[in-house]
């Protein structure tokens, strides 16, 4: 309890929140014992002419029932005034004690300290990566990011997909709407480095797109569309990729016709397991020793890390599969760069410099 008052007073905007949601009822009833309170002191002093202390304290025996002599004899006024002060009193207890009882039983303050703890771990976030809906498809992206431990923060608003989402300690979420600019703002939108929308609806994708680029013109969005007509709305929203699954659906349909182990040898890089064969991409910001250009043969990364680059794009966004070693290297190009786990590991902490 008193680790969770520490946190309410430490986060004015947290302690809002949770103070319209769990608190309410018992900040109400805390007021009405004060204002209890105060009626037996003004009561007190004006109907049977108590000092303040004397009234206070006769106020202080009588709501606690304790059964103390009188300050002094009362009058039969008095004594009606107390009865009805025991009466009130007597409400207020019982209404207090089962806000309290109701909170701890209904798992209010649990919930409380798992919601401060997650949205403490939240304001942390800085470059992250903001999931909006955690369906068939977040959830796989979920698990992607957690196997190359991207900090990522889910948004969900349907309550049975919450409740699962509460059984998994090691996902930060959000329960709520993604199209609501407070909640985007309380994921921390305008320090995230990406967005993916993968909610059921287009409608909703343009939506949380279109918000999400007027808070953060710098953001990567990507939206998941369940029809090409979508498409370029989503564009014109401000999504940098779109990703129809019809299309994606045909395209892997028509090509497991001709070229079923491409789809394989795909499907075996999308896995990225520990053991498997992984494709990295690596954004160039900056080279060994300061220099300006270098190329792929200089680097050596096949022969320092195991790994082997098998694509480039270069800063005007042309694309070179399979690029020759003399292929020129400067600070704003892409690799891209495959090679098992551990190789790929291996080539951050050799050129830890270059991303």
């Amino acid at each position: 309890m008193f680790k969770l008052l520490f946190l309410l007073f430490k986060n004015k905007k947290h302690r809002l929140v949770l103070l319209d949601k769990y608190l309410h009822s018992l900040y109400v009833s805390i007021a009405m014992v004060f204002v209890v309170i105060l009626m037996g002191v003004v009561g007190y002093v004006l109907l049977e002419d108590y000092n303040l202390i004397e009234a206070f304290y006769m106020t202080v025996i009588t709501l606690s029932t304790v059964g103390f002599t009188e300050v002094k004899p009362l009058t039969d006024v008095g004594r009606i005034f107390t009865s009805f002060l025991i009466i009130a009193n007597l409400g207020i207890f019982a209404y207090a004690i089962s806000t309290i009882t109701s909170s701890i039983l209904d798992g209010n303050l649990q919930r409380m300290l798992q919601e401060f703890k997650l949205q403490n771990e939240v304001d942390a976030l800085n470059g992250h990566v903001i999931l909006c809906g955690y369906g068939r498809y977040g959830s796989e992206v979920a698990k992607h990011f957690l196997l190359h431990k991207t900090p990522f923060v889910i948004i969900e608003n349907a309550k049975p997909v919450v409740e699962k989402l509460e059984k998994e300690s090691n996902l930060l979420f959000l329960s709520g709407d993604a199209t609501n600019d407070e909640l985007l703002e309380t994921a921390g939108i305008k320090r995230a480095k990406s967005l993916i929308t993968t909610l059921p609806d287009d409608a909703e994708n343009i939506y949380v797109t279109l918000t999400a680029r007027q808070l953060n013109p710098q953001l990567h969005i990507i939206s998941r569309a369940l029809n090409t007509k979508s498409e370029s709305k989503l564009k014109l929203a401000g999504a940098n990729e779109v990703i129809v699954l019809e299309q994606m659906g045909g395209f892997f349909m028509a090509t497991l016709v001709g070229k079923p182990d491409l789809v394989t040898f795909f499907q075996i890089l999308s896995r990225e397991t520990s053991d498997s064969v992984n494709l990295e991409e690596i954004d160039i910001k900056h080279l060994p020793n300061g220099a300006t250009t270098s190329t792929i043969k200089d680097l050596n990364i096949r022969g320092q890390s195991g790994a082997n680059v098998i694509g480039l794009k270069t800063t005007q966004g042309e694309y070179i599969v399979n690029p020759p070693p003399e292929t020129p290297v400067i600070p704003g190009v892409h690799l891209f760069v495959l090679g098992n786990r551990t190789q790929i590991d291996k080539f951050k902490n050799l050129w830890s410099t270059l991303t």
